[in-house]
């Protein structure tokens, strides 16, 4: 029995009718409120009408890529979770997906509780957690939960939800060493059929965003062979 109170709203973008309708049906039956779209100009309207939890966003649309609708879904201010589906299961599509913001991929064929149990683990990983501080600083590197921003050196630094999740995870352990597996377990939540690389390509384009002034000492060092961790200035 569909629940009254729907799980969350989410945004299906795929351009092949049987299966956004497959998703669209699917999705609903497991207890989501879902819009759907079949392009990306589409996919746009829609997000901006419907102000959707979670995008689950096809790559290969016919008017412009999966990834250019992120880019234009960040630039107007929305910085909600997105799924990849694409049919294509390559390491360029996999990081160029990071540097516009997504958080998780399925590559087609896939199975409707692969989906689901992916969405599931983005919105978990990507919720405010409220049982914490709201504001974290670890040296001139600041974390309001409730506003969702980060500032370095008063600087507004943008990141994507699982970025944001995944620095937060490593403020709140500063000067300990961190194991992909620890990263995984407790930012993604699901073990991505045991992919660490995905924490490897995450860690790099955050330290780009947190470490990228060359004047100020990094932050975010690597134990190799060990893990990642968030050196303070007093243990430099």
């Amino acid at each position: 029995m569909k629940s009254a109170q729907p799980e969350a709203k989410l945004l299906v973008v795929d351009d092949e009718p049987n299966i956004r309708e497959l998703l669209s049906t699917s999705l609903r039956f497991a207890g989501f409120d879902v819009v759907a779209a079949g392009n990306g100009r589409d996919a746009l309207t829609a997000a901006e009408t419907h102000g959707p939890d979670l995008v689950v966003l096809d790559v290969m649309l016919p008017d412009m890529d999966g990834f250019t609708v992120t880019r234009k879904l960040r630039a107007s201010g929305r910085h909600c979770p997105v799924l990849f589906l694409t049919a294509r299961d390559d390491t360029e599509d996999k990081v160029t997906g990071l540097t516009v913001g997504g958080d998780d991929y399925v590559t087609k064929p896939f199975s409707l509780d692969e989906v689901v149990a992916r969405i599931r683990a983005v919105l978990r990983r990507t919720q405010p957690l409220l049982d914490d501080e709201a504001i974290i600083r670890v040296d001139d590197l600041e974390l309001d939960d409730d506003a969702h921003e980060v500032r370095r050196g008063g600087e507004v630094i943008e990141l994507s939800p699982t970025e944001f999740k995944l620095l937060r995870y490593l403020m709140l352990n500063p000067n300990r060493v961190l194991s992909k597996a620890q990263i995984l377990d407790h930012v993604w939540e699901y073990d991505f059929n045991g992919d660490a690389s995905i924490v490897e390509s995450y860690i790099s384009y955050l330290r780009r965003k947190i470490d990228r002034n060359p004047d100020v000492p990094a932050l975010i060092q690597t134990k190799r062979g060990v893990g990642y961790l968030l050196r303070t200035a007093d243990r430099r």
